[in-house]
């Protein structure tokens, strides 16, 4: 898209109708709006249709009180399943209390011609769209060759969790497509894996340099403080298998070695590919119920996966972590152009954005959100295959200004502790949502304009 055409959707060119617009609600709807007419009579596969429903009516059900965000899929799925899905798609059960949420997220124009019959049709719609959903997955998952772009949309808006760990082994191009050559591969991949660790783990320390005998401390240091709040993670057995991984991939990368922060990146492989074998909530898993053939290969998956992951952003993990200081920047370009009083608050507070955001980038937000959504926020983040670095600047530009007011309101030692621990903790699947589809906006907006993000 060329930069003529975008300065029509920058705000200060939109017509003042109303006082100025000073809180995120009202300048996240000016950009449906524009965002809207930028897309007008188009479909974003697999990603957030950019339009909002009315509040459904006070009498239904907690869950069916929680707006919802319609999504769209490609031109390639037609009919009336596919219609159901672009307007039901992504209904997310709500909190007991959310009436505070939901009028935050009121949209800026009412329907009020929507009447409670089909309000209920509409219920009834999500509902079956999960099992067009799943026919859609199905479908693409059961070809002798699976089309990747397919699989990407799809996943981009969730991933069924059943399905999971095979959607990400093909999404990050472990699995080969052709599921002729599947079985070998991982079996292959995997004996691969044990080869690794006998030559480089189960070693004694004298065969060892002085940089590996550190390395390896540092990681059984780094190992109890993985995700501490998941009690599943303090098992012995669960701890030496992040050891494991940890080291041997430190060791084939001597480009990085091991940096604080990959441990975290190792455990939402570790969720998914154990959740083929145990079942209920991650806090009622034992790993005594895994046999020891099936941790290996739960392992060398988590190896293969984080070393997939990896390949796309070396340079986040080398010395200095340059990629990580590239997209900090870029991101602190972003909010200034989004919004810029938070952008003049931060700065005249003296705050920079490697202070905040650094654990950001290198931890990929599993520190800032509950451990039960982070599956969810990655199958964005793997369905956007190698676009993955520059697609996280929006994310996090999404993230941060979810507060833009209170931080307007604190000084540089009340934003350090804020940001430091942002009040995420109740959030629900509802909340992740909003900050994809902003994100998704944005990068519409801005990533093929650049001149919009100069000074």
């Amino acid at each position: 898209m060329k930069n003529s055409s975008n300065h029509s959707y920058r705000e200060e060119d939109q017509p003042k109708k109303e006082s100025p617009i000073s809180t995120m609600d009202s300048r996240f709807n000016q950009t449906l709006r524009n965002v809207q007419g930028l897309l007008k009579g188009r479909t974003i596969p697999g990603k957030i249709l950019l339009t909002r429903r009315s509040d459904p009516i006070d009498d239904l059900s907690s869950q069916e009180n929680s707006p919802s965000y319609q999504r769209s899929f490609s031109s390639n799925d037609a009919g009336t399943s596919d219609r159901m899905e672009k307007a039901e798609e992504n209904q997310t059960p709500s909190k007991p209390n959310s009436n505070a949420n939901a009028s935050k997220l009121k949209s800026s124009t009412s329907q009020p011609e929507i009447a409670v019959k089909e309000i209920q049709k509409s219920t009834m719609g999500a509902r079956a769209t999960d099992s067009a959903r799943l026919t859609k997955f199905s479908k693409v998952l059961s070809g002798t060759t699976i089309i990747l772009e397919k699989l990407r949309e799809l996943a981009w808006s969730g991933v069924p969790p059943y399905m999971r760990p095979n959607v990400w082994r093909l999404l990050l191009g472990y699995a080969p497509p052709n599921s002729d050559r599947r079985d070998g591969v991982l079996r292959r991949k995997r004996l691969e894996y044990l080869d690794c660790v006998s030559q480089y783990y189960d070693i004694p320390d004298t065969e060892r340099s002085d940089d590996e005998i550190n390395m390896l401390r540092q990681i059984a240091v780094d190992c109890p403080r993985t995700v501490p709040d998941v009690s599943f993670f303090q098992q012995e057995k669960i701890q030496k298998s992040l050891e494991r991984v940890l080291y041997t991939w430190a060791i084939r990368h001597p480009a990085s070695g091991y940096v604080q922060g990959i441990n975290d990146l190792v455990t939402p492989f570790l969720v998914v590919f154990l959740s083929e074998y145990l079942e209920g909530s991650v806090e009622s898993w034992l790993i005594s119920d895994l046999s020891p053939d099936k941790l290996s290969d739960i392992e060398a998956d988590c190896y293969w996966c984080l070393s997939k992951l990896l390949d796309g952003m070396q340079d986040h993990y080398t010395f200095a972590q340059p990629g990580i200081q590239r997209l900090v920047f870029k991101l602190k370009e972003l909010v200034r152009r989004i919004d810029e009083p938070v952008s003049k608050h931060v700065e005249e507070q003296g705050l920079e954005f490697l202070q905040f955001a650094f654990r950001w980038f290198n931890c990929l937000l599993i520190r800032e959100i509950p451990f039960h959504l982070v599956t969810r926020l990655w199958d964005t983040y793997l369905a956007e295959g190698d676009a993955l670095p520059d697609f996280l600047v929006y994310i996090f530009a999404s993230f941060l200004l979810t507060w833009s007011e209170e931080l307007q309101k604190l000084d540089f030692q009340e934003l350090v502790m804020f940001l430091q621990h942002l009040p995420t903790q109740n959030w629900t699947h509802q909340e992740l949502e909003m900050v994809l589809s902003r994100a998704y906006m944005w990068h519409s907006m801005f990533n093929s304009s650049p001149s919009h993000l100069a000074s």
